[in-house]
């Protein structure tokens, strides 16, 4: 079975090798590539037909969102990291052997929970999977991931994101 690479930016920012035609990524992605040399890369994968850009449904992104809700993912991930991460979930719907490449710290969490592979380029991955909640450094109160404030309505001191390891 062919296995289909779901790229992210730090993919062509860091090297990665478009060897064949199966690899995909989202328009949000493309926008994230700001130097010249990623984005020549960039550039040449899609005329080449290396690369295929992909919209995500909304079904895999409600998917999402209820996973990275639960595991507390959702004060850390991006919009483009969500969606990356959506289309991984439906290209693997639809039949296909998925590999989603990233050198984000973020995504490998929800990537372990939701037990699709990932690969590395430059960095050396995450150990374990982690949750993350909204938590009051002075009086510990935890938050909602929607608390909208950087102090806690309690005692004032900082909130901050606390990683819990599983």
């Amino acid at each position: 079975m062919v296995t289909y690479n779901v790229l992210d930016a730090s993919a062509f920012i860091n090297g990665f090798k478009l060897e064949d035609k199966y690899n995909l990524t989202v328009p949000e992605i493309t926008e994230e590539i700001k130097d010249f040399q990623s984005k020549l890369i960039l550039d040449l994968a899609i005329e080449d037909g290396k690369l295929t850009i992909c919209d995500v449904e909304e079904e895999y992104m409600l998917h999402l969102e209820k996973t990275i809700s639960d595991s507390g993912d959702i004060l850390r991930l991006s919009g483009p990291d969500k969606k990356l991460i959506a289309l991984a979930l439906q290209a693997i719907d639809k039949g296909k052997d998925v590999k989603l490449i990233s050198d984000d710290y973020s995504i490998p969490n929800v990537l372990k929970i939701l037990n699709i592979r990932f690969e590395n380029i430059i960095t050396e991955g995450i150990k374990g999977v982690y949750n993350w909640k909204k938590v009051c450094e002075g009086c510990k109160k935890e938050f909602d991931e929607n608390y909208p404030f950087e102090d806690c309505e309690i005692c004032g001191s900082k909130v901050f994101k606390k990683r819990i390891k599983l």
